[in-house]
């Protein structure tokens, strides 16, 4: 990303506000951008406002866009290298007023003061605006100390938190977001507004409501955040099924109660920096507990039989309700309906190891072994990779393999048939195992026409001679199975 000489701004942005002054205008950085610079972290969007209305911004500049009622005019940069720098907003300062369905205004006007513009914004940390000399910063506008907050790592809305979340409610979620985001913690009076209007969160849309919830979970801590969502009541318009779990006590085996141990789970995924879809099975896994809790007399245990296969349905209604994507969906409910796989590795057989990837699929199959390895963790156990499932992860190795085989062969019992004019026969067994020897010997040795020549000199052999070459050849093939065995074993370290 290019910037300016001695500034964290890159040039593409001081170039057009360079152009909005030059045209007369007044032109600040605003919002996040704003923020992350005074943090010292790397802005993931531009936002540029000014006293041009969108018919005065549009002629500045070769090519914009502009299709909405809040004046934002979309600035196409057509020079930059940096596709985050493709698009650039650049709104008009204004007035805003009426929200009726507690997210958009009913009313937006047009102001030529950067105090009415920054008034409206959400939290004193994003209502900071900056212009820029040289591309350096010149002179800071912060009418409600955000600066101070964002020292004190404090998240704040601008004026009444009242007012604030009962023009968008989404910005309760958003306060919990920027918190766990950010590591700040939210003001008193702001959280207690959230927890006096977290109603207000169910005229919001499910893909914004899904939106922020994807950010909580994707953050670094998104323990707190789901600790957050519940303690501000928030959680009971997103996924209440969740809160089920709470005080549902589990086997001697587990540390914590099912809520607990989701949180524990879900943030151990973070800590891996694992998908979102691995953080979804993570929080969700175990989300059928609480509806198929039993009592056993013979172990005096609760029991939780067929958990995974309720948790599973129950996870896919959740992530309908919240918009997610069809492979989404499909990916984390499959994984939280498989995640029980677990058994003996002294007595499962590969087979069953190979029905488990066929239920999960190759493409999920890590995916799953590693949703195992954070539930462990969650459970209050301290490793996540014991001899037994570093065992599983040899045996799936194993059974995603190509195994030593005749298959390996660049010719077939029916070619061998069609070269010796020969009906099927033992013959053509020992002749493929005779020439297996060869190609593990020299593997250039597999091509059609090496292996069609070797065929017909095979054929011209006693069958005695064919049968020694044959059994040297099935000799060789297991030490090879062997030797990619040992190598696998090694690789997870186990016997």
């Amino acid at each position: 990303m290019k910037k300016a000489e001695n500034s964290p701004i890159p040039a593409e942005i001081v170039k057009i506000i360079e152009i909005l002054e030059k045209g007369s205008f007044q032109a600040y950085l605003v919002g996040g951008c704003v923020r992350d610079i005074f943090l010292g972290r790397e802005p993931k969007d531009w936002d540029i406002t000014t006293n041009a209305t969108p018919e005065q911004i549009q002629p500045l500049f070769p090519k914009t866009v502009y299709e909405n009622k809040f004046g934002t005019v979309a600035v196409i940069n057509e020079l930059t290298d940096n596709q985050t720098l493709k698009t650039v907003e650049v709104t008009p300062y204004r007035l805003e007023s009426g929200y009726s369905d507690r997210r958009h205004p009913d009313l937006v006007k047009f102001s030529d003061s950067i105090e009415d513009d920054l008034k409206r914004r959400d939290f004193t940390i994003n209502a900071i605006a900056v212009n820029l000399s040289k591309g350096a910063i010149k002179d800071i506008i912060d009418l409600y100390e955000g600066f101070k907050d964002i020292k004190d790592k404090i998240i704040r809305t601008v004026g009444s938190p009242a007012d604030r979340f009962s023009e968008d409610a989404l910005r309760m979620m958003r306060a919990i977001r920027l918190a766990v985001e950010l590591g700040f913690t939210c003001n008193q009076d702001t959280f207690t507004a959230i927890q006096s209007h977290n109603s207000l969160l169910k005229d919001v849309s499910m893909e914004r409501i899904r939106d922020e919830f994807t950010k909580i979970l994707m953050s670094s801590n998104p323990k707190l955040g789901i600790e957050m969502l519940h303690q501000s009541g928030l959680l009971m318009y997103i996924a209440p099924e969740l809160e089920r779990g709470l005080g549902v006590k589990q086997p001697s085996a587990h540390a914590y109660d099912v809520w607990e141990h989701l949180l524990r789970t879900v943030q151990h995924a973070a800590d891996k920096e694992f998908s979102l879809e691995m953080r979804l099975a993570a929080l969700f896994h175990d989300v059928g507990k609480p509806q198929t809790k039993g009592f056993s007399r013979e172990t005096n245990q609760p029991t939780f039989y067929g958990h995974e296969v309720v948790g599973s349905r129950e996870t896919r209604k959740i992530l309908e309700k919240l918009k997610f994507s069809r492979v989404t969906i499909e990916k984390v409910a499959k994984l939280v309906r498989w995640h029980m796989f677990f058994a003996d590795t002294a007595t499962i057989s590969l087979s069953a190891v190979r029905r488990m990837i066929v239920n999960v699929g190759k493409e999920n199959i890590w995916d799953l072994m590693n949703l195992r390895a954070c539930d462990r963790i969650g459970t209050g156990r301290p490793k996540e990779n014991p001899y037994r499932l570093r065992k599983y992860k040899a045996m799936i190795d194993e059974a995603l393999r190509d195994p030593v085989s005749v298959t390996m062969l660049n010719i077939d019992g029916k070619k061998i048939m069609e070269v010796g004019s020969i009906g099927p026969s033992p013959k053509i067994g020992m002749i493929l195992n005779a020439l297996l020897e060869e190609v593990l010997d020299d593997p250039k040795l597999n091509s059609e026409e090496y292996l069609v020549k070797r065929t017909k000199e095979f054929l011209a052999l006693p069958d005695s001679d064919l049968k020694k070459m044959a059994d040297q050849g099935k000799e060789k093939k297991e030490q090879e199975e062997q030797k990619e065995l040992e190598i696998i074993r090694k690789k997870h370290f186990v016997s």
